[in-house]
């Protein structure tokens, strides 16, 4: 097979899986329509795209929803940036002080474990039912597995070539920046991926306590009056965030892989 049929091949299979991507979400609407319409389903209890649709105009046109997307973004943006810089942060901290990393092992393991739900009345307490107390519950959930999977990747940096470096008498700073931090490359870019999500879970989670206002507001108040297709639209526009995010991270690792 010649380059060029590769090429042709490959942009096939790739224009393929789009259509067939589009196909399944637009069968799952459809059909989703239909079965509310004939009243198959429960259409109080499961709404309809429809009636979805109809939420996010009404609360777009009274301008309610950019502010709640705006609230919930900023509360990610902000948690995002604080875990990753953290998380790297640390992680380069205990790989340069092993001993430090084995006496805090046991309580990252505990901590990792912990449902973090369970300290949000604390946190609360302590901070206030504001954005604070949000952008702490998300640091919680997103922080400590950031550590750990960065930690992971810096440790399994080539001992031959450290030795290398050291041969030339490199500083600290040098290998780290020349060998350790590329080594670490793939799982500090697999850190970035699952601590977008993670922290927007974590903000959610932080919305559903004290927000008053975001996504999370809106599920939590549509749950609260009964206003179901409310709940379901603010579901949907959370999918639409979650994509836009994991896209933002592709694209940001796109850049990376550019410049380095």
């Amino acid at each position: 097979m010649s380059q060029s049929d590769f090429i042709k091949k490959y942009k096939r299979n790739k224009r393929f899986i789009k259509v067939m991507q589009f196909l399944i979400l637009l069968s799952f609407i459809v059909i989703w329509q239909i079965l509310s319409s004939t009243n198959v389903i429960n259409s109080f209890i499961y709404s309809s795209p429809y009636n979805v649709f109809i939420t996010i105009k009404n609360l777009a046109i009274s301008k309610e929803l950019f502010t709640h997307i705006f609230t919930t973004l900023s509360e990610i943006f902000i948690s995002f940036v604080l875990g990753i810089s953290l998380g790297l942060f640390i992680a380069i901290l205990f790989y340069e002080c092993p001993t430090l990393a084995k006496i805090f092992d046991p309580y990252l393991t505990v901590l990792n474990s912990l449902p973090k739900v369970a300290l949000g009345p604390i946190i609360i307490i302590i901070f206030g039912a504001n954005t604070k107390s949000i952008i702490i519950m998300a640091l919680l959930i997103n922080l400590i597995v950031s550590i750990i999977s960065i930690y992971s990747g810096l440790k399994e940096t080539d001992k031959v070539r450290l030795k290398m470096f050291d041969t030339f008498k490199a500083t600290k700073w040098q290998k780290l920046k020349m060998l350790v931090l590329p080594s670490a490359y793939n799982s500090i870019i697999a850190s970035l991926k699952l601590n977008i999500s993670l922290t927007l879970i974590g903000v959610i989670t932080g919305e559903f306590l004290v927000s008053k206002s975001g996504i999370g507001y809106l599920i939590i108040y549509g749950t609260q009056v009964f206003n179901l297709d409310l709940v379901i639209s603010g579901i949907i526009i959370l999918l639409v965030i979650s994509y836009i995010l994991y896209k933002g991270v592709i694209l940001l690792e796109k850049i990376l892989i550019k410049t380095y």
